[in-house]
């Protein structure tokens, strides 16, 4: 899990964050909607779902950083392609070499390397605190928001933000839209990518989980800062290349719907883990093994692909793409599809 999804995937949804702000101003140049207030009750809206998932289910989330990152990218919304991508590159490079001064620091302390009694006590403490009741649950959630916020600073913000800028750029140049024309960069992708990434993914989990909090475990963070991106592209290229070729159709209408609601669901599978893992319900934490977490993770995705699929065939949006559709826009979008005969290029 740590060499293939850890620290990758929530790069790929910041990338289609950047591209899809692109596709937002477009829309609302089109209708002559004023495009900054609109954007900013979006944001308003992600930030409050986030904090509230973030006490409630899972302190882990991502939306209140987006959030926050969407008004820098609001802020360089004009900038040129070239720019936004060679602004990404530095951001990824200064944070990369922060880790690296820190891990010489560290090295030059002697210290890390294990998991301190007092830390394995405190995870303990957590773990019982999550098998109690609503009030201990949010209370352990509440405990742990200080710390997941710094690894969110000092981690993922600044990936997500060179990814959210690699999205602008590819936004701006329209690069989606014509898959035919980068197949060959496509290919390059995938064998750099792979390569160079497959390889610090995979210092990055010894470090991460064979010597924690040493030199070498800060390193590897380090490392995996620069060749993540690499492996996310690796898998974007690979879907890309899928979807537009002999098999394309068969895989776009597997996934699609799950695309769709990717808001819904994202919490709803907060909320289907809270209920197996908590207080809230069969309080499972701890007690299941890995292969077994694995297995609910797949079998979940799976039933929420057949569910999404089955909603949009009724309805125009998932239920919290609905909610946040309506604040931005301060209406209320269609509920229900009409009975109407899709065609067979709507129905794509």
């Amino acid at each position: 899990m740590a060499v293939l999804f850890e620290a990758k995937f929530f790069l790929l949804f910041s990338f289609l964050f950047g591209y899809s702000f692109t596709l937002q101003i477009d829309s609302a140049e089109r209708r002559g909607a004023r495009f900054t207030p609109r954007f900013l009750r979006r944001l308003t809206g992600l930030f409050v779902l986030g904090a509230v998932h973030a006490v409630v289910l899972f302190p882990g989330d991502i939306l209140t950083l987006y959030a926050v990152l969407g008004l820098v990218l609001l802020a360089l919304r004009r900038i040129q392609p070239r720019t936004a991508v060679r602004i990404a590159v530095a951001l990824l490079a200064v944070t990369a070499i922060g880790y690296a001064l820190l891990a010489l620091a560290v090295a030059q302390a002697g210290g890390g390397g294990t998991i301190s009694p007092s830390t394995a006590s405190a995870a303990a403490r957590a773990t019982e605190a999550l098998r109690g009741g609503p009030a201990s649950v949010i209370g352990a959630h509440l405990q742990a928001l200080p710390d997941v916020a710094f690894l969110v600073v000092f981690f993922q913000a600044p990936s997500a933000l060179a990814a959210f800028l690699l999205g602008l750029a590819a936004g701006r140049r329209r690069d989606l839209a014509d898959i035919e024309r980068h197949q060959r960069l496509l290919r390059r992708l995938q064998l750099t990518g792979f390569t160079v990434g497959l390889f610090g993914a995979v210092v990055y989990a010894d470090a991460s989980l064979n010597h924690p909090q040493s030199a070498y475990h800060f390193f590897g963070m380090g490392l995996d800062v620069l060749t993540a991106p690499l492996l996310a592209a690796v898998y974007a290229a690979t879907v890309l290349r899928i979807a537009h070729g002999h098999y394309g159709r068969p895989v776009v209408t597997a996934l699609a719907s799950a695309g769709r609601m990717s808001l819904t669901n994202y919490l709803g599978q907060s909320l289907v883990c809270a209920l197996l893992f908590t207080g809230f319900g069969a309080a499972l934490v701890g007690r299941v093994a890995p292969i077994g977490v694995a297995a609910i993770a797949l079998a979940l995705f799976a039933a929420q692909s057949v569910a999404s699929r089955w909603w949009l065939r009724h309805h125009a949006y998932g239920p919290l793409e609905w909610l946040l559709r309506a604040w931005t826009t301060l209406s209320l979008p269609r509920w229900r599809l009409q009975n109407e005969t899709r065609s067979p290029r709507r129905g794509r």
